[in-house]
Parts: structure tokens; sequence; C-alpha cells
């Protein structure tokens, strides 16, 4: 798969990802990078990520969560998902 080929991929994580700005953190880490999505807590008390973009951008990103956030972070799950056409740029925090 080409770096430039845009992906889209849903990840979850577990741990000790909730009350620590997690989101936030995930939101900064993303800006300045060419991808669009979303980050939530989850009910279960994990916090999921949508991140679309190219696979370099994508992957940067979560590199960037994993790097930075390495000590909250138990286990990390990733599937590729379908794109969202015309979704804005940026990470934004759902709810």
């Amino acid at each position: 798969m080409s770096q430039n080929t845009s992906i889209r991929l849903r990840v979850n994580y577990t741990g000790r990802v909730q009350g620590v700005g997690f989101r936030a953190t995930t939101k900064d880490l993303a800006q300045g990078r060419d991808v669009s999505g979303w980050v939530r807590n989850d009910a279960d008390g994990g916090v999921t990520l949508e991140v679309q973009g190219s696979v370099a951008e994508t992957k940067a990103v979560l590199d960037a969560v994993r790097t930075t956030l390495r000590r909250n972070i138990a286990t990390e799950s990733s599937i590729e998902i379908p794109l969202v056409p015309d979704e804005p740029p940026g990470v934004r925090i759902a709810r």
C-alpha cells in the first residue's frame, strides 16, 4: 500500500485513558497533520479514535499517540474502515 493512499482506522485504547487528558492530547497531536476524524470516551472506560488520511499521516498520528500516552495505554487495537467523504479537516473531540 502506497504511503499516499488514503485510509481510515478505528482504534480502541484501554488502560488509564479517561480522566487524564487523552482526548485533548490526541487532538493536539493530530494538529498540523493532514488528517480528519474524532476521538471519544466510551462507556466501557476505553477511548475510540477514528482517524483518516494518507497512510503516512495516519501512521504518524498513531505513533505520536503511542509515544506520548504510552504510560496510559494497556491495549490498542485497530481496524480499517470505509473512508468518510468530505469530513472536515482535523480531529475533533466527540461526545
